[in-house]
């Protein structure tokens, strides 16, 4: 892959994780987690970490069921995944690295943050799940996602829909069809949709459905942000239609010495639909954590 001076397929919390690494390694690390669903490292993170790489030492990887993160046959969960992030930084030799983590990416670098302090320099959170009380059609988001079959199913139509998915990231993606190195985007989302089918996983993470409660979200670390111990950047983009801007808001105000910036122009993918924005965001307050 561009960009990547090294891809190691490694094994922790009991399976395969994909490790993808650039710049030197006598620079700051950083770590970065991507979103659910479609999304790799490849994907999201294919413009942002070349660019980050030319002054920290930056580390990816494909989280379980993702990418070459596979196979896994366990439920993974919040708890899983910030094992697989401490396992890994022990792995590395790595005592405090700084998180960038976007949607359920961010809400895994939050619940660690929260968790293990001390092990994180620094935090940006793009786009975070795991915030706020309640969603959208909550009960009947739930009772969807219990519904037999229809995950597994989704993923098996999804995997067969090419036409679907380019719909998708259309839809998904602020300059739909004229976002930078568009068909490679697609093309990458449709392989991970067919890596889903073929490995029989369900459409979303199981990050994703353990958050839903019928009436209220069961991950909501909202409340517990006055806690959180290490500096913060809360981004959003201007045009999410999945992350409110209040509920970012709130957890920025919420987090000793956390700031939010938006996005201008970008949805919930703003690393693809502003890279240059994003990268400069985060550089900037990567650098005040350094010596």
């Amino acid at each position: 892959m561009t960009g990547f001076a090294t891809v190691t397929d490694l094994e922790l919390a009991g399976g395969p994780v994909r490790l993808y690494a650039a710049g030197s390694e006598e620079r700051e690390p950083v770590l970065l987690l991507h979103g659910a669903m479609l999304d790799t490292v490849e994907l999201l993170w294919h413009r942002v970490l070349p660019a980050l790489a030319s002054t920290h030492r930056v580390y990816a990887i494909d989280l379980p069921k993702h990418g070459g993160s596979r196979p896994w046959h366990r439920t993974v969960d919040q708890e899983l995944c910030e094992l697989i992030v401490d396992q890994l930084l022990d792995h590395l030799g790595i005592e405090r690295v700084s998180l960038v983590g976007h949607s359920m990416g961010g809400g895994i670098s939050l619940g660690f943050s929260l968790q293990r302090p001390e092990r994180v320099a620094r935090a940006v959170f793009s786009a975070p799940g795991g915030i706020g009380a309640r969603r959208p059609a909550q009960l009947a988001t739930w009772l969807a996602l219990r519904t037999p079959g229809l995950l597994s199913a989704s993923s098996r139509y999804l995997a067969n829909s090419a036409t679907v998915i380019r719909r998708s990231m259309v839809r998904g993606l602020a300059a739909g069809a004229a976002t930078e190195d568009f068909d490679r985007i697609v093309e990458l989302a449709r392989a991970e949709a067919q890596a889903k089918a073929r490995h029989r996983e369900k459409a979303l993470d199981d990050w994703q459905i353990l958050a839903y409660g019928p009436f209220g979200m069961r991950l909501d670390y909202l409340p517990e942000l006055g806690r959180l111990a290490v500096p913060s950047l809360w981004l959003r983009g201007s045009d999410d239609a999945l992350v409110g801007d209040r509920e970012v808001r709130q957890a920025a105000a919420a987090a000793p010495g956390g700031r939010s910036a938006v996005v201008s122009g970008a949805g919930h993918l703003l690393p693809l639909d502003r890279s240059v924005e994003f990268h400069r965001l985060i550089a900037e307050f990567l650098a005040e954590g350094q010596p």
